[in-house]
């Protein structure tokens, strides 16, 4: 009998069709009394073979923590919501009632096949696009290695003054920064301070405009406001030819902005309950992350608004609020937003749900409507840093907003959303360090919006790199002679074919038999089950190759796989197959 070909393959537990021509098929029998073959039809088992421990000795065990960091390396986190039901049992089998994971007890529990795919049959989706580099940043640990020297080189940066208007933004400490990233996927990475909370000031503007325009519509909420750049600072008292805010991003826009809440939206609302509403609304944003409120910048807020009071008077008296509205509350609203306290990993979140089309991407939660979106993402273009905003369009191109308390939200649609936050700022109000980081960022990825295919000297991460099969043999072929054990891993689970040849015949076995890679022919034979005497162009097999260049450990797990025939094995023969060529490589 030769492998899987003259049997009827069983099929899978579970509900749904699989296709029955899966290049992953492994001879190995788990009922012995039926001898009825496993079915590696499916990516529950795909995953399973490639992540199976090999210190453990066992045919089906697998080492918990070696998957659970292969998944963060992929950019997803342990507290991704959309991975909780495979958390919690992650937490039942390393026996720890904590909230966070003991890595060294994850690290060291062992999980048999069974248990495994349970642990992952709800999450299989996102967990299978993960591994097999599916999301919007394929590569994400040479992104995110990319990102570290930027990081590093924006850090260098020692120019700006920390806001000082009211004592408790100038009490900040200057030397802070902190970089978070969250893609549209919900792959997340962060720098420095990021998890130091700073409060939202006028990164609150385009959140508020946001919900304006998903409940009222761009036609209701335009009425009240422009949407043209003011060209002035964000405090001018200069309205458009209309007698209304240039746009929802001045502080006059703003004011009208939160007004349109108040009364045109639920307008029976108590201030406490719109208070509740609006923060409902940007924790919605935040995939649930924690926003809070910081009641001293508040007060001290209110004790610096004569310049808000002032403005809003104008606008008062050229009829632009909607009717009955206090003066008072709607200055008291908006300070409260400005207010609530957040860090950089919360905004990198509502930054992704914008350039995700309004849907949050660590909770998949549809917040704000696309076209809601679109209007926000055209005005951060075109106003989002004050009076620098048409330079940073031009030289950066990514629509995005500042706020005096140093933070930058980012926005590359389709892509991902980035806070940064560093207190010292330009003379316009912008983040020093934060304007030196984007502009990095955009001189080696292709992330302006109008940079096209054309820009080759630029890198693309969203893309996967494309390999011809020529390629793809030669980097299969390079992993076997270099013993790179996780290189033949990744090639396996990508579904190549690893008994792929060059011209010359010569296939990854004759290669790691050839160089004495004892652990890569155990993984080739055991697991991916190649032909083990393939003859290249001169007849050399990888037995005889082994023995040309003096590798007796080699020589014998060939001899022991070959001698096993094509008969199917049983868990038993498997396990007692395995020990005897682990044996052999000490």
């Amino acid at each position: 009998m030769s492998g899987l070909s003259s049997i009827n393959i069983c099929r899978s537990p579970y509900p749904w069709k699989m296709e029955e021509h899966s290049e992953y098929q492994y001879p190995v029998m788990l009922d012995e009394e039926s001898k009825q073959p496993a079915s590696f039809l499916n990516i529950e088992d795909m995953l399973f073979e490639v992540f199976r421990s090999d210190d453990t000795n066992e045919i089906d065990s697998i080492a918990l923590g070696q998957f659970v960091v292969a998944l963060e390396n992929t950019g997803l986190r342990r507290s991704d919501p959309r991975l909780a039901e495979m958390l919690a049992k992650v937490n039942i089998y390393a026996k720890n009632e904590g909230p966070e994971l003991n890595g060294e007890i994850l690290d060291q529990k062992i999980v048999d096949r069974v248990q495994f795919k349970n642990l992952i049959i709800e999450n299989i989706v996102l967990i299978s696009r993960a591994l097999r580099h599916q999301l919007i940043i394929p590569d994400f640990r040479g992104f995110t290695s990319m990102l570290d020297l930027m990081f590093d080189n924006a850090k260098q940066v020692d120019e700006g003054d920390v806001a000082n208007y009211i004592p408790q933004l100038a009490k900040q400490a200057p030397d802070q920064f902190g970089m978070s990233l969250c893609t549209v996927d919900g792959q997340r990475y962060s720098l420095g301070n990021a998890e130091e909370k700073f409060t939202l000031q006028s990164v609150c503007k385009a959140l508020i405009y946001g919900i304006a325009l998903n409940e009222l519509g761009r036609d209701v909420v335009h009425k009240y406001l422009g949407m043209e750049p003011s060209g002035r600072r964000f405090n001018d008292m200069e309205l458009d030819y209309n007698k209304q805010p240039h746009n929802p991003l001045v502080n006059a826009g703003a004011i009208l902005t939160i007004s349109l809440l108040q009364k045109l939206i639920k307008p029976e609302m108590s201030m406490a309950e719109k208070f509740d509403y609006i923060l409902n609304y940007f924790t919605r944003m935040a995939g649930g992350g924690t926003i809070g409120f910081n009641n001293s910048v508040f007060l001290a807020e209110r004790e610096h608004a004569d310049r808000n009071f002032a403005l809003s008077y104008q606008l008062k008296e050229h009829g632009c609020f909607p009717e009955g509205t206090s003066i008072k509350d709607c200055l008291d609203l908006w300070y409260q937003c400005c207010s609530m306290e957040v860090n950089c990993e919360t905004v990198a979140v509502i930054a992704g749900t914008l350039a995700h089309g309004g849907v949050a991407p660590i909770t998949g939660e549809k917040v704000l409507k696309p076209e809601a979106v679109r209007d926000v993402l055209s005005l951060l273009h075109s106003c989002g840093f004050y009076e620098y905003s048409g330079y940073f369009a031009f030289k950066v191109g990514i629509p995005g907003k500042s706020s005096v308390a140093g933070s930058m939200m980012m926005v590359l649609p389709n892509t991902m959303g980035i806070c940064l936050w560093s207190p010292p700022l330009d003379k316009y109000g912008n983040s020093f360090r934060g304007l030196k980081f984007m502009e990095n960022l955009i001189e080696n990825f292709c992330f302006h919006r109008y940079e096209g295919k054309t820009m080759v000297e630029k890198i693309n991460p969203r893309r996967v790199k494309a390999e011809s099969r020529g390629d793809t043999i030669v980097s299969l072929l390079y992993a076997a002679a270099a013993g790179d054990l996780s290189g033949l891993k990744t090639h396996k689970f990508l579904g190549l074919d690893m008994n792929a040849s060059d011209y010359d015949g010569r296939t990854p076995l004759h290669l790691a038999a050839a160089e004495g890679h004892k652990d890569c022919v155990t993984f080739l034979l055991f697991k991916c089950d190649v032909n083990p005497s393939p003859t290249d162009r001169w007849g050399f097999t990888p037995l005889s190759e082994s023995e040309r260049f003096h590798h007796a450990d080699v020589s014998t797990i060939l001899q022991l796989w070959t001698a096993k025939g094509g008969d199917t094995l049983t868990c038993k023969e498997g396990q007692q197959l395995l020990s005897k060529m682990t044996l052999a490589q000490e």
